[in-house]
């Protein structure tokens, strides 16, 4: 066991014994808090902890809404006075204070991936923006499974870790990440009319500018609207040893666009249109080979209906169609030896699109049998994709990432059933099916996948819960399609239309901590710990197929070259994307932390094991062992806020192959100190500053391509106009 994994079980032990002894200490006294019926983004504070966002509603469990410490799930929600706090660049700053989650991103490239307790690519982590499905994905050295989204739009992150959301969508075998777009409630107190919201931000090492503007007005109940507009300009950054990172700059221009319209009592329509456009340029996904300029435009659509009204408690009706695209125009700078001697020349194009469209519909019907009170939720959701690649340099890309479509669908029925205010009941089941088609090939599947939770609270404030939860994920169009060559060395990658989709077998515990007036009025305590294990059978994974043949050292020369001169050339194997027999992924998270009104303190860590059954190694995107920890003071009335944040991460683990060559790129571990201040002048001005990597320390994260950045200093203010 490594120094930090002793740190996240030391750390856990203490808090859940911190927790039981104020159980016992004030067992007569507590009184649990109150359950939330509102976002926290008006809650207060207005540099809301840890503590207090467990209180924030998340539907990411269930789709029945309930404060994230009652769910009987891994879940996390991260406000936006929390995002204000940390002042990202990129998303994949904000998913690092969550327990179990981790990214791996190109530095330079925006798109961002993400991974939960191991799982990461191709869907097994469903990511939602405005409830759309996030599926573009290209082949290369990186992630394979990215999304473009600027922190700046984004008003609420809700996390669900493990395959336990199964109504939430197909392929979730590792978790849902749902990000809310900002709307009205970000802008407008709820007695105001209209409004606008003007922030801009500058920083040092490559965080230039930041520009966001927002308009936001209420017509009555009727109907209301907001739309931003923002700009981020980031520049090459210096890492930790004072070395400049190339091509890590880009320019974002982006606007969203939300409307809701209530034509009658409970029921509202709502829409929402959001496009980005990133440019950078960069030496591809090796950061080595031929250079490209990239132009990227993520476009995200949705219509929206709810109906539901107090007194009719078997209807509580959602459904949404949506469409998401990426498009990645990339045209030829400089390109290397091996695209020369393709002919490719500079301003040759090629590009890549993942459009999706879906939709996604239920109804959630409140009823009693007896003492029994039940929340039965029944629906379905249906989503296509459609890959399209044209290449006119070099051809490499539209042979890894190939042209097809495919249908993932599936119904469930869900049953929470609630006694006593001491048990609860959940069981669900979710069938689905899918189809997949590309040049000759096709492939379809379905299955049915089992939940069952029971949650008891033995004692006021604290609720242990279990389940057993399956998942499904069918085979994208990339694992089955792919066929081609790498570019250099001209290994072949093969397509597999007999993948069979992978099946998730997840056993899950964990405990929920909420307790109000402890130690003092109006003071807070929260926590969860969950425990889990993981089996997803027929995992898929690309291994090395067939018997080894000779190609060129030379880049760029043809594999014919090695019949009269093989001592040019160098032995190697094909690669194609197989079905392993299984994977294990087990660990434990824990969140939490203390609020007391005057300050804040928070916890949260992992550690997570996630291997391969076959060759008893670690799976590649298995995650470093992480503790964070953030302290908090107000002053001034609470007007100002400052703190410190605290990041312990261990080095990853070192995988080899089975002749004992390492296959991965180990990352040494790291400490991490932040520091951030919020100073609120009224209601209307704010500000806030903040120091990332406070002693310059030179790390890079496990899975990422570049070191990240040294230290970097921002700073912002925010406006804000509005009237009642």
């Amino acid at each position: 066991m490594g120094s930090r994994t002793r740190a996240v079980a030391i750390a856990t032990a203490t808090f859940l014994v911190a927790a039981q002894g104020a159980t016992q200490a004030y067992g007569q006294q507590v009184r649990r808090a109150s359950d939330a019926t509102a976002s926290a983004t008006n809650a207060t504070p207005a540099d809301l902890s840890a503590a207090v966002a467990l209180d924030t509603i998340t539907v990411t469990s269930t789709k029945t809404p309930e404060p994230a410490i009652d769910a009987l799930s891994g879940s996390t929600v991260v406000t936006r006075p929390q995002i204000d706090r940390l002042q990202p660049s990129k998303v994949s700053e904000i998913l690092q204070t969550i327990p179990g989650v981790t990214t791996q991103s190109s530095q330079n490239d925006p798109g961002q991936s993400v991974n939960i307790r191991g799982l990461q690519d191709f869907g097994r982590v469903n990511v939602l923006v405005d409830g759309a499905r996030q599926e573009y994905q290209i082949s290369g050295h990186n992630a394979n499974g990215t999304y473009y989204l600027d922190p700046e739009f984004i008003g609420q992150v809700d996390v669900t870790r493990g395959p336990v959301s199964n109504i939430y969508g197909s392929g979730a075998i590792g978790g849902v990440v749902a990000f809310r777009t900002k709307g009205v409630e970000d802008v407008l107190a709820p007695d105001e009319t209209y409004g606008a919201l003007q922030k801009v931000g500058v920083g040092s090492n490559g965080a230039e500018f930041l520009n966001s503007s927002a308009v936001a007005t209420r017509f009555g109940d009727v109907a209301d609207f907001y739309g931003q507009f923002v700009y981020r300009g980031l520049d090459p950054y210096d890492d930790g040893a004072g070395d400049k990172v190339p091509d890590t700059g880009s320019r974002l221009l982006g606007g969203l666009m939300k409307a809701n319209i209530r034509p009658a009592e409970g029921q509202q329509i709502s829409l929402s249109a959001m496009q980005q456009n990133y440019t950078f340029a960069n030496n591809g996904t090796s950061a080595a080979g031929s250079r490209f300029r990239d132009d990227v435009t993520a476009e995200n659509y949705t219509i929206g209906y709810t109906f539901s009204r107090p007194e009719i408690q078997w209807l509580d009706f959602s459904a949404k169609a949506y469409s998401s695209a990426t498009r990645n125009k990339e045209t030829a700078v400089a390109p290397d030896a091996t695209y020369q001697a393709l002919g490719v020349q500079p301003g040759d194009p090629l590009s890549d699109r993942v459009r999706t469209v879906g939709f996604d519909l239920n109804n959630t019907a409140r009823f009693d049998t007896g003492p029994v009170h039940h929340a039965l939720t029944v629906g379905g959701d249906s989503a296509w994709d459609h890959v399209r690649t044209d290449d006119q340099a070099g051809g490499y890309v539209g042979a890894l990432t190939p042209s097809g479509t495919r249908r993932i669908s599936g119904a469930f029925i869900q049953d929470e059933a609630r006694y006593g205010g001491w048990l609860r009941v959940l069981g669900a089941a979710r069938y689905d099916d899918y189809e997949l088609n590309g040049g000759a090939y096709h492939s379809e599947g379905s299955r049915v996948s089992p939940k069952i939770t029971v949650g008891v609270t033995p004692i006021r404030g604290i609720e242990l819960y279990s389940t057993y939860a399956e998942g499904y994920r069918a085979p994208s169009i990339t694992e089955t399609l792919i066929s081609g060559a790498h570019p250099f060395p001209a290994f072949n990658i093969l397509p597999n239309p007999t993948l069979r989709p992978e099946v998730a077998h997840n056993v899950e515990g964990g405990v929920n901590v909420k307790y109000d007036d402890v130690f003092r009025d109006g003071d807070k305590v929260r926590g969860k710990l969950t425990v889990f294990s993981n089996d997803v059978s027929n995992y898929i994974d690309m291994e090395t197929v067939g018997a080894p043949y000779l190609v060129p050292f030379i880049p760029g020369a043809p594999v014919s070259l090695c019949a009269s001169r093989p001592s040019l050339c160098f032995p190697i194997t094909s690669y194609q994307y197989l079905n392993i027999a299984k994977a294990n992924l087990t660990g434990v998270e824990v969140e939490g932390g203390y609020d007391w009104g005057q300050g804040f303190f928070t916890l949260s860590g992992q550690h997570i094991d996630a291997k391969n059954e076959t060759t008893k190694g670690a799976l590649v995107t298995s995650i470093p062992d992480r503790l964070t920890s953030t302290l908090g003071l107000r002053f001034l009335d609470d007007r100002l806020t400052v703190g410190t944040r605290l990041t312990l991460v261990d080095k990853s683990v070192v995988i080899s192959s089975a002749t004992g060559t390492v296959t991965n790129t180990p990352s040494g571990g790291y400490a991490l100190v932040d520091l951030f201040a919020n100073y609120k002048v009224n209601d209307r001005v704010a500000g806030d500053f903040t120091v990332k990597n406070l002693f310059d320390r030179q790390y890079r994260q496990y899975l990422d391509s570049e070191p990240s950045a040294g230290t970097v200093v921002k700073a912002s203010l925010t406006v804000k106009f509005a009237s009642k």
